[in-house]
């Protein structure tokens, strides 16, 4: 058994050198491989849709959120204690400036003007008989200018008293409509005392509040466009532009005044500002046309002249639903708008027109 497993095993090892050798059967000469070289045609350059755009100024157009806010707000006060014994206005009224709101008791006001009439008569009379008698010598001349002086104390105490008992009627303090009344007749009052509330509703102010990056864009006198939540469109000015920003939120107040003769504008409500900026160069092109590069920016892709692909990093000026104002193009770049995905950098192309995309 031993002899046998050594015979199969000698002649395992032979068949295995002879598949190795490569040789079948005897010597043979083993022919070469012929190779032949196949020459590839030459690829057809890819085939890309271009426009021509131009540079112009563009104004840029910033959309912000706000609220309209009255030109004037003033309270009528009471500037003497009192009992009110007249109302003449309501919610609502229209009032002028110096309009009589309310009346207050009298509390002895007239009394003291005509106490203070009296004494005014009775000094001009004592000046009128003492001059007589300083004119005929029988009074010293020094006596006059105290006699002067009393009967102008008696002048400006008249004076006094009058405007006290002006005190008695509440005025209006500006034009406007009348929005709160929080008394009533027969309600005492001290001085200082509020009566009525009054709005100048014309003009109504639309009030925004802008970043600090876009402040340098705008300026007084400028248009804006208004919408009101309520669905009113108007056209308005700017106003005012603040020179302090808020702390919190680095914004400055800018009001934007709005013609209300009829006072259809109400104050307090959310309004839609639209204000144009400073005019940029800038070039419109499509929002399709937009592409990132191996880097990772924003850009678009161009054929140079030679009709080689490039690509242009731009900025975002204004956007829009399908068209875009970017700055970084120059005057007369072919911009691709169809198959700016399919090619890249330094590779090219086949410029042709896109149809009706001149820009």
């Amino acid at each position: 058994m031993t002899g046998s497993r050594i015979a199969a095993i000698l002649i395992v090892l032979a068949v295995a050198v002879w598949l190795g050798s490569g040789r079948f059967g005897g010597a043979q000469t083993e022919a070469p491989v012929a190779t032949a070289s196949v020459q590839q045609p030459e690829a057809q350059r890819f085939r890309v849709a271009v426009a021509t755009v131009s540079v112009v100024p563009h104004a840029r157009r910033v959309v912000l959120s706000g609220r309209t806010e009255a030109d004037k707000r003033a309270v009528a006060m009471a500037r003497v204690a009192g009992v009110i014994q007249e109302l003449h206005v309501r919610r609502g009224s229209a009032v002028k400036k110096g309009d009589v709101v309310a009346i207050l008791s009298d509390e002895a006001r007239e009394a003291h003007v005509l106490q203070a009439r009296a004494r005014l008569i009775q000094r001009r009379q004592e000046l009128g008989a003492r001059l007589k008698l300083i004119e005929q010598g029988n009074l010293p001349a020094l006596q006059r200018p105290q006699l002067e002086a009393e009967l102008k104390a008696a002048e400006a105490g008249l004076a006094a008293a009058e405007a006290e008992r002006e005190k008695g009627a509440v005025v209006a303090p500006i034009s406007g409509i009348v929005n709160d009344v929080p008394v009533e007749v027969g309600q005492a009052l001290q001085a200082n005392a509020n009566v009525a509330e009054v709005i100048a509703s014309d003009p109504m102010l639309a009030v925004v509040e802008i970043a600090e990056r876009q402040i340098a864009s705008i300026k007084a006198g400028d248009k804006a466009q208004v919408r009101l939540v309520t669905g009113q469109s108007l056209a308005g000015d700017v106003r005012f532009i603040s020179q302090k920003a808020s702390p919190q939120t680095r914004t400055y107040r800018v009001e934007i005044a709005l013609a209300n003769l009829d006072g259809a504008v109400p104050d307090g409500v959310t309004c839609e500002v639209t204000l144009s900026l400073a005019p940029v160069p800038a070039t419109a092109v499509p929002r399709s046309a937009l592409t990132f590069s191996s880097e990772g920016k924003l850009g678009v892709r161009v054929v140079k002249a030679d009709g080689v692909v490039a690509f242009i990093p731009v900025g975002l000026v204004e956007d829009g639903p399908e068209t875009i104002w970017v700055s970084g193009l120059e005057q007369g770049a072919r911009l691709i708008v169809q198959g700016q995905d399919f090619v890249r950098e330094g590779v090219t192309v086949d410029a042709v027109p896109a149809n009706g995309a001149a820009s």
